[in-house]
């Protein structure tokens, strides 16, 4: 369980600034949420603390210290990220078996079948999953393949990029569930994107709201359904998305 420190991170694409500087602190153990209109640097940011883009400004700190002076092999053992989509993050010709060793080997890390079933059963896929390909899979059972390759390296702190934006309804709360019930066996520390504030206001303890790259205000969960904002942008946003779940 490990904190989460964004430091005046700013990233420019040619001759735009998608984020200007944006600074936030999560604590051990917490889940905190991102949302915003599409572009407004949600994404941006889970992939540039996790380096998965390094030409970016400013720092994230896991745990008090910086990414940029943990190796690869450290940094990946202290975070690791579900992706929006379960159809593109896994390989059509790579099995699950391969998906889940992969990391294991690269990390030299042994009991690889057992750790192998153990990632299975917390993500509550039978053993005998090990050997289907993604086509063999519902998009609910990939992205709980996906989540198990997450959780193969124990790591402290996991980014949640959409993960259950491209799934069924009934398959999003499954999910949605599955996320909480390894947040409070295992003591993961969330940051989580989402676009539905009925997400966040179920599973986020804290969220920012996102506009223009830039954080427009930092809320408790509890601002949620009285739409207790300040700032106007984000009382526009909680409210359009009240409305919204008044008349569904």
């Amino acid at each position: 369980m490990k904190s989460v420190s964004i430091n005046r991170m700013s990233i420019r694409f040619g001759a735009i600034t998608v984020l200007p500087e944006v600074t936030f602190d999560v604590a051990a153990g917490e889940c905190f949420g991102l949302v915003g209109e599409s572009g407004s640097g949600k994404s941006t940011i889970l992939r540039c603390a996790s380096m998965l883009t390094d030409s970016w400004t400013g720092d994230a700190l896991i745990g008090g210290k910086s990414v940029r002076e943990m190796g690869s092999d450290e940094r990946c053992r202290a975070l690791q990220m579900v992706f929006q989509d379960p159809y593109g993050s896994l390989h059509p010709r790579h099995s699950v078996r391969t998906v889940l060793s992969e990391p294991l080997k690269i990390h030299n890390i042994g009991d690889r079948e057992d750790r192998m079933a153990q990632a299975l059963r917390d993500v509550g896929l039978p053993a005998d999953f090990i050997d289907r390909y993604p086509h063999q899979l519902s998009g609910g059972q990939r992205q709980r393949v996906a989540i198990a390759r997450a959780l193969i390296l124990e790591p402290d702190v996991l980014f949640l990029d959409e993960p259950t934006s491209a799934l069924d309804v009934s398959v999003q709360a499954e999910i949605i569930n599955l996320l909480m019930r390894l947040r409070e066996e295992k003591g993961f520390t969330y940051v989580m994107v989402s676009h539905d504030l009925a997400v966040i206001d179920h599973m986020c303890d804290r969220f920012a709201v996102m506009k223009s790259g830039d954080i427009v205000e930092i809320l408790p969960r509890e601002a949620i359904a009285g739409n207790q904002a300040t700032a106007a942008y984000a009382r526009e946003l909680i409210g359009a998305s009240l409305t919204y779940d008044r008349a569904v």
